[in-house]
Parts: C-alpha cells; sequence; structure tokens
C-alpha cells in the first residue's frame, strides 16, 4: 500500500525505533525511583528534555512531556480556566479538535472565534483592529493546519500577543518535524505529538511558560516537576527526540526543496488530467506535503477514500461526508466553502520516506476513480 495519510499519523522511522528499542530493553528504570536504574532512566529523559528545547529555542524546564499534543492542548486550557475561569478566550476558526473542544467545554460562551480568509489562513487584520479595543486572556493560533496544510501567521500574532500582553497558544503538532521548529519556543505555550513526524504513538509535550505556578490535569505523584502525574513514557520520549533530529537534519541538508517540487508537479497534472478540481487553499503558503484537493463534481457516495484504498492508497477526506456524518469540515466552512464543495475534498499528506513515484501512481489511481465514476 501507498501510505499518504502522514497528516494524521505518520509510521515510526528507524531512528526512533532504534531509540525506542534501546531505551526498552537499557532504560528498565522508573525515573522517580531513587537507585542507579531509575538515576539513568532520569538522565535520559533530561537529555531528551534538553533536545526538543533546544530546537524549540527555550528553557528546557519549560517542557511537560505528555502523552500527545491532545492532552498537551487540554493541560494549556485546564490551566488558564482554572487560574482565570471567567476570562474570555480567541482562537482561530481552523483550529484542530483538540484545542477546540477543550476550549468549548472551558469557556463556553467566553470562547471567541477568531475568522479566516478564503486562502485558508486567520484574518490577521481582523485580530489587530479589534484587540485595541479588547484584551481576551488568550489567543490561540495552530503554525499549520492539519487539513489544508496552510501555514499560519503565528510568529506575526505572537509579537500582536506580546504588544498588548496577552499569552499565546500555537499547536504545532502538524509543523514540527516537517519544517524547522526554531522559534516556536518564543511562544508562552507550544503543544506538540511525536506520531506526525515518525516518532510512537502516545508521546506529546506541552512548553509552558517560564514563569508561574502551572495547575495540572493530572492529579497524582509529583512527576514532571508537579504539573503532570504519571510515570513518563521514556522509551517513547527518547524516540520522540530521536526522530526530531532525524527530521531536523533532513530539513537543515535541503530535503523541503525537492519534495515540495513533487507536490507542486502533482497538483499541476491532477488539475490538467482532472477537470473541475482544484486545490485548497494552493495560492498561499503551505506544507511542502499537504494537498486538499477538491475532486471533479460527484455524488460522495462514490466514497473516493474506500475507491483508492481498495487500489492500494491510504487517504483521508477534507470533510466528514465519507464517514457517514453529515457535518462539513468546519475548517472548509471557515473557508467559506459550500457542504456540498467540502464533501468533495481529499487530503493527500505524504512523509519524508514518500517518493516521486508514489505521487505519480497516485494521480494514475485517481484517474481510474473518476473514469469509473463518471461512467456510473
Amino acid at each position: 500500500m501507498i501510505y499518504l495519510d502522514h497528516n494524521a499519523t505518520s509510521p515510526i522511522c528507524p531512528q526512533a525505533r532504534k531509540a525506542w528499542l534501546e531505551a526498552h530493553d537499557h532504560l528498565i528504570g522508573n525515573p522517580s525511583s531513587p537507585h542507579r536504574a531509575g538515576a539513568r532512566a532520569d538522565r535520559a529523559l533530561s537529555e531528551a528534555r534538553s533536545t526538543l528545547a533546544t530546537r524549540l529555542g527555550c528553557d528546557p524546564f519549560d517542557i511537560v512531556w505528555t502523552s500527545g499534543a491532545t492532552e498537551a492542548n487540554n493541560m494549556a486550557l485546564h490551566h488558564l480556566a482554572a487560574s482565570a475561569p471567567e476570562t474570555e478566550i480567541w482562537i482561530s476558526a481552523i483550529e484542530h479538535p483538540a484545542v477546540i473542544e477543550p476550549a468549548r467545554h472551558y469557556f463556553g460562551k467566553n470562547c471567541r472565534f477568531l475568522p479566516a480568509l478564503a486562502s485558508g489562513v486567520v484574518d490577521l487584520a481582523w485580530v489587530a483592529d479589534r484587540i485595541k479595543d479588547r484584551r481576551p486572556g488568550l489567543i490561540a493560533l495552530l503554525a499549520a493546519n492539519n487539513e489544508t496544510g496552510v501555514l499560519q501567521p503565528w510568529p506575526e500574532l505572537l509579537d500582536l500577543c506580546r504588544t498588548y500582553n496577552i499569552p499565546f497558544l500555537c499547536d504545532a503538532t502538524q509543523w514540527i518535524g516537517k519544517l524547522p521548529a526554531s522559534g516556536l519556543g518564543r511562544c508562552d505555550w507550544v503543544s506538540g505529538s511525536a506520531h506526525k513526524f515518525g516518532g510512537p504513538k502516545g508521546v506529546g509535550f506541552l512548553k509552558c511558560p517560564g514563569t508561574g505556578k502551572i495547575e495540572p490535569l493530572l492529579l497524582g505523584g509529583g512527576q514532571e516537576e508537579g504539573r503532570r502525574a504519571g510515570t513518563e513514557n521514556v522509551a517513547g520520549i527518547l524516540a520522540f527526540a530521536a526522530a526530531l533530529e532525524a527530521r531536523e537534519t533532513a530539513i537543515a541538508e535541503g530535503g523541503l526543496a525537492v519534495r515540495t517540487q513533487w507536490r507542486d508537479a502533482f497538483e499541476e497534472q491532477l488539475l490538467t488530467l482532472l477537470p473541475g478540481s482544484s486545490v485548497v487553499g494552493r495560492e498561499t503558503s503551505r506544507l511542502w506535503n499537504t494537498v486538499s484537493a477538491r475532486m471533479p463534481e460527484a455524488d460522495c457516495r462514490h466514497r473516493w477514500v474506500v475507491k483508492l484504498d481498495k487500489l492500494g492508497f491510504a487517504v483521508s477526506t477534507g470533510s466528514a461526508c465519507a464517514s457517514g456524518r453529515e457535518e462539513p469540515s468546519h475548517v472548509m466552512a471557515a473557508m467559506g466553502l459550500t457542504p456540498s464543495e467540502s464533501g468533495r475534498v481529499l487530503r493527500f499528506s505524504s512523509g519524508w520516506e514518500t517518493t516521486e513515484s508514489d505521487w505519480t501512481h497516485l494521480l494514475k489511481a485517481l484517474q481510474t476513480v473518476h473514469s469509473q465514476s463518471t461512467r456510473l
């Protein structure tokens, strides 16, 4: 099977697998235990924490290991709700549900959504205009959208938050491991997850503000300096660090340019060979690995994903149409797409191991499915 659903989860890379196995075999102690086996595990955790902090550009103490970005986002919003329960927060209308749902849960009517432009970029001018008179207790914007791959102006919004002394949360789940992590450490809060770039599932982090007490989401032991109870996943965390280093090295060696060319060539051929198709967010900067394609008009029941799966391709949808739910994608709705248009969107997301040939084979498969649909 040709796997093109890396924005959902990416297979574990060799470097991460090696690190996980070595830690599993040799770092058997609980990091909180007082004996030498525990101390070795604790040192390994500290080294991994320093690796991530160096890449982000923050202090290692700011890093809290979690089970993933969902827990990390919940932890940040739980902290704010516990410390300032009546505050108003602003989050973009194109956030991942891992931010939207806890924001709604904790803040209800005090959760305000920032509009997005038709390009898929949050409306920064809208924020700049209203922030002068109304100061929220938090602004949240993801670094790159999981459905469209559209890159968001998080550095500019961070600077705006700094001007008005407003905390900023950046869900960097789709950014880290695909683009340089440098600079993200400037944000007050940053969340990420290992399995989006070749690390194992069940491991993530939250970068917290450097000062002040954090209200823990999970209660129990005093792990992570009292900020997150539960024995740390040592093997998973070391695999996280190994995967991150592998991806950052590939980025530094110029691995982005050729992969962007492959994506662009695929899009050009797709638009030519499948009349009526379009690429969502094509006119703006996007992740090199993501194509959110609105397919030629056809009944959603053709179930593109199922047909491609039978041909040996794992892809995803840009809306909930193919999953049997009626609600369209909130991201597509925020960009102005109708439910009908949203229901025709497929997401192709490649990984570091995806080849140019994989894109070529996908194009042929799409032609096959399209020709079958038009004959019905």
